[in-house]
């Protein structure tokens, strides 16, 4: 008998780490953390079960599940460590590194994160500890719960529930506890539920704005490797224009394709900024982007080597290889790659018309960036090109154009290098011809200064497709552009250069429509015309202070959590009262007795006076019920004024009248058992 509730007892906690371990499912995915956790679990019953049929093995019994437990995570998900199934020191290495690095790994990525053992081992780690510490604490059954009730908590930390999940989530934690304590103490099961219930609708009702989350407040960015930029490659690429870069077939049009993104500038060097993660199952299109988005995809086979490979603004998923990825501009980054690669990519493009992106205004998420010191006469430069009218992203367009119209693309030896102020200036002001390098830096500063968020990118333009669909980029088609900031739209290319050097017509949708805004431009002679300003926010009436939606939304809060308590509350305290009778000896005990039946027959409706005694009850009860009525009142009398008091066996007589009646009303319909239930008397 011991021994069965022993096990009961250890298959409730092993189900609490469980449903601890398993709430990190919007991490991983759900089915990526089944298979090691049940490992885990299964290999930590085992070693109970053994213990339990072998008791010499109790003192060893913490050891014994740990290695089982890690040896069938081994199996489970280390198995390519292993020498024909056997462990190996691969294998150690990899668990000592799930302890030391995999939740830092999982910090770093995106989310979901790629299910890979190396990520996701913390988790059926944290879940085993949390199983044989429960194990060893089940002496003590509401100290055995806390382990999981700790990892629960870490899940939260990761990612929170909210809503009905953190309901059904409370609901199964609770009927998991409530069956461990039911073993031990069964007046803590109903309070256990019913705090956890509460719990779960309070978090499933109330929001308390955004929650805690170690993704956010912890910095965990991958390093970013030591690199030469690809924006100091341009002239040398363009000197070898022939050599084959990369190629690709896709299912729609590309304009171009993206290496890296530079934002960052001191007036000598474009930096990118470090904020690589490591790539996970996908992500969404940025939250700042408003406008309908469509998804594309192509796959990319790129030779040689160099961290950055090509990619598009808003990248999605990348099958193939595992990089690291800067959200906010969509540059991937492959560190180590040695040779060539092949790749699935898919991305999001926005879909918006071309009168609503050419009179957008620029996003005031982002800041104009980083100019170092500006030689003199380039700021007033700005304010010409613009024609003085404010940021926008018209203004924007007519900048594009000022550079396209007033400056030559090199040609031929040698090509201008360099992109900071001195190379810069010597380009604005003197020989007014440039690569796409000098172009896209100049077109950035000078937008910076009026006040335009922009930054320069750095990749291919895509060159015309073959018969067969496959398209080869070569280093002819090297390019740099600057990118700025629309509200709604997120960031848009835009290409002074290509303009300069009459480029092939826009091939993808974002570039068509930036093309047909372009071509709706007036002339350059003509005053640039400010896009009409945003409508006016409209200004609420006035009315009482009382927001009496808010009041309907804590008053319908309030009544859920009175029916909460209500469901639990009740028979609870009836519970706890019947406990509190049952200690009583002597004539008190009989007399708690008469107290229990009197109050069961009441809540199933029968009609008690405060007068009434055992006998007068049993006059208007029926069949089996009143002749305990009258055994009870016997007993009643004997205990209160035969002088001899009553002694344990009477006490336990009159108890036995209590249970004779219990099962007499048991055996009433079910509707008026539960009417008994919640009865609040």
């Amino acid at each position: 008998m011991r021994g069965r509730v022993m096990r009961g007892r250890a298959l409730c906690v092993l189900a609490a780490g469980a449903v601890a371990g398993l709430l990190f499912a919007p991490v991983f995915g759900l089915w990526a953390l089944a298979p090691p956790i049940a490992a885990v679990l299964v290999a930590c019953y085992a070693v109970v079960e053994l213990c339990a049929r072998v008791p010499a093995l109790l003192p060893v019994r913490p050891v014994l599940a740990l290695v089982a437990g890690a040896v069938a995570l081994v199996e489970v998900s280390l198995f390519r460590t292993t020498f024909h199934g056997l462990p190996t020191a691969a294998s150690l290495r990899a668990l000592a590194a799930g302890v030391t690095d995999s939740w830092q790994l999982t910090l770093q990525s995106t989310w979901p994160v790629r299910p890979d053992a190396e990520l996701l081992l913390f988790v059926p780690l944290l879940v085993l500890l949390t199983a044989v510490l429960g194990v060893e604490l089940l002496r003590w059954p509401a100290v055995a719960v806390t382990p999981s009730l700790a990892l629960l908590a870490l899940s939260q930390a990761f990612v929170a529930v909210s809503g009905a999940v953190a309901v059904l989530v409370a609901f199964g934690y609770a009927l998991v506890a409530a069956c461990l304590l039911a073993s031990w103490a069964r007046s803590a099961v109903v309070p256990t539920v019913a705090l956890c219930l509460v719990a779960g609708v309070a978090v499933a009702a109330v929001d308390p704005g955004p929650a805690f989350s170690l993704r956010r407040t912890q910095a965990a960015h991958a390093p970013l490797p030591r690199t030469t930029s690809p924006l100091g490659e341009v002239a040398a690429r363009l000197s070898d224009p022939d050599a084959e870069v990369f190629s690709y077939t896709g299912d729609a049009p590309v304009d171009r394709w993206r290496l890296v993104v530079l934002d960052g500038f001191d007036g000598v060097t474009w930096t990118p900024a470090d904020r690589y993660r490591r790539l996970g199952v996908g992500i969404g299109p940025p939250a700042g982007v408003t406008v309908p988005t469509e998804s594309h995809s192509a796959r990319l086979t790129v030779p040689g080597d160099g961290p950055w490979v090509p990619s598009q603004a808003m990248p999605a998923s990348v099958d193939g290889i595992a990089p690291l990825v800067d959200e906010a501009t969509g540059a991937l980054l492959s560190p180590g790659r040695t040779g060539r690669v092949e790749y699935d990519l898919r991305w999001w493009e926005p879909r918006v018309d071309p009168d609503r992106l050419r009179d957008a205004g620029v996003s005031a998420e982002f800041a104009p960036g980083d100019l170092g010191i500006v030689p003199p006469r380039v700021a007033e430069l700005a304010r010409e090109a613009t024609g003085g009218a404010r940021p926008t992203f018209r203004s924007a367009l007519v900048l594009e154009q000022y550079l396209s119209r007033e400056y030559k693309v090199a040609t031929g030896e040698p090509l201008p290098t360099g992109s900071g102020w001195p190379q810069l200036r010597e380009f604005l002001f003197d020989a007014k011809r440039g690569t796409s390098e000098q172009f896209a830096a100049a077109y950035v500063v000078l937008a910076r200064i009026v006040g335009i968020p922009a930054r320069l990118a750095v990749g291919y333009r895509a060159p015309t497709p073959a018969p067969d669909g496959r398209v080869v980029v070569r280093n002819r088609d090297v390019l740099a552009w600057p990118e700025v900031a629309v509200a709604g739209v997120g960031w848009v290319p835009l290409d002074p250069a290509g303009g300069a050097g009459g480029a092939a017509a826009a091939r993808s949708g974002l570039a068509q429509v930036t093309a047909a805004a372009r071509a709706d431009l007036p002339p350059p002679q003509d005053e640039l015309p400010d896009p009409p300003l945003p409508a006016d926010e409209p200004v609420p009436t006035p009315g009482p202070d009382i927001d009496f939606r808010e009041l309907a939304a804590w008053a319908a809060l309030g009544l859920v959590a009175l029916l909460a308590l209500g469901l639990v509350a009740i028979p609870a305290a009836k519970v706890v009262r019947t406990w509190r009778r049952r200690r009583l000896t002597g004539p008190r005990g009989v007399v708690a007795a008469w107290w229990e039946v009197r109050d069961r027959l009441r809540a199933h409706g029968t009609r008690v006076t405060p007068g009434m005694t055992p006998r007068d009850l049993a006059a208007v009860s029926e069949g089996p019920v009143a002749d305990t009525l009258h055994r009870l009142a016997h007993r009643l009398d004997a205990a209160l004024w035969s002088g001899a008091g009553a002694d344990d066996g009477d006490v336990a007589a009159a108890w036995e009248a209590v249970r004779e009646v219990r099962l007499a009303l048991a055996r009433r319909p079910v509707g008026a058992r539960l009417k008994a239930v919640f009865a609040v008397r």
